[in-house]
């Protein structure tokens, strides 16, 4: 089992957001959502939920938890950026 504050225990904790929102609005909204002509949106509403989730693990005292979940921010925000540059 993951020690709660640990970096592994934050990249698990910090991926569920992302992933929950690519499952929702690709497989379960795909089209019918109001907010689909910015296809951005979703995934910066889960970044920034990530980002509450770091400020509450910060508060905490886990920081090598916090230290996953911001690789895992950082590194979907770049995802998210590269494919909307490369989708143009």
């Amino acid at each position: 089992m993951l020690n709660k504050n640990s970096i592994g225990a934050g990249f698990l904790l910090g991926s569920i957001l992302p992933a929950l929102s690519w499952v929702v609005f690709e497989y379960v909204l795909h089209n019918n959502a109001v907010i689909m002509d910015k296809p951005a949106v979703p995934y910066l509403i889960a970044i920034g939920l990530n980002l509450v989730l770091l400020r509450v693990c910060f508060k905490n005292n886990l920081e090598d938890a916090a230290k996953g979940i911001m690789m895992v921010t950082f590194t979907f925000m770049l995802v998210v950026f590269l494919f909307k540059i490369y989708t143009r």
